[in-house]
């Protein structure tokens, strides 16, 4: 990551960076519309509310606040996935959970970082922030930590968390090439960005309490088992996909078929 400031020619195609703020949604009509008015549009030109079947009034509530709504089908990474398809007319891409727990102050500091030039992707760290008491479970820290280990074994860059808040240049996600349509798209997203040598900064963030409704993950055990089934099978499958260790591979087969 460089520390040199931008030129004036760079600070004002910086300025016009159009950012749009993803939120995939199941649910989630006890906070959604705050959540949307909370957004601070002096630098965010749409909010997209990808929702995933909600049975309530997310939909409606998230369209009276102001968010333009696609129906994504079932599937945190396939509704993630459908929102980044849609926001053609952005440059950044900011990912936040509808449940009230991410503040939206905080996209403020995620996006300066790629606007000034300095990095490609900014995740908000939890583990790193001050915490409500009561808003994350022991687990899900401790999970960030271990998938954080694994990554920093495998491409020597450190993780501390797997929180939904980051914000990356659309362009850069589209060329990820992101395939996980479950919980584990978090996950890939950062295996891959590493992988690919993006330029990565992780903040501190604040982190509260669901302002209501259950949580879709550490809500209940079966959920917690689930989102945990798919993270581990997620981290197996990019890992094996992108390891420096299979290019090597790869590579002494290319020259075993020459010879």
């Amino acid at each position: 990551m460089t520390d040199a400031a931008p030129g004036n020619g760079a600070a004002r195609e910086a300025a016009s960076d159009r950012v749009v703020v993803v939120i995939p949604t199941l649910d989630e009509e006890q906070s959604i519309a705050d959540v949307v008015r909370g957004i601070p549009r002096a630098i965010v030109s749409r909010v997209i509310v990808a929702d995933g079947g909600s049975r309530d009034a997310t939909a409606a509530r998230a369209k009276a606040a102001g968010a333009d709504v696609i129906d994504a089908g079932r599937g945190y990474g396939r509704a993630c996935l459908a929102a980044t398809m849609a926001a053609e007319d952005a440059d950044i891409v900011v990912f936040m959970d509808g449940d009230g727990a991410d503040d939206p102050r905080s996209i403020v500091e995620l996006v300066e970082p790629i606007r000034s030039g300095g990095c490609d992707f900014v995740l908000g760290s939890r583990a790193r922030g001050r915490r409500e008491a009561g808003s994350i479970a022991w687990h899900q820290l401790v999970a960030g930590r271990v998938a954080g280990w694994g990554m920093r074994l495998l491409y020597g860059v450190s993780y501390t968390d797997m929180s939904a808040l980051r914000a990356i240049r659309r362009q850069a996600l589209l060329e990820l090439a992101m395939r996980e349509l479950t919980y584990g798209w978090n996950l890939e997203m950062q295996m891959r960005a590493a992988r690919a040598g993006l330029r990565i900064l992780e903040i501190a963030v604040d982190y509260r309490r669901r302002r209501g409704g259950n949580s879709k993950v550490a809500g209940s055990l079966v959920g917690t088992m689930r989102a945990g089934a798919r993270i581990i099978a997620t981290f197996a499958r990019v890992a094996s996909e992108t390891s420096p260790w299979r290019r090597g591979r790869d590579r002494q087969r290319e020259l075993s078929n020459v010879r």
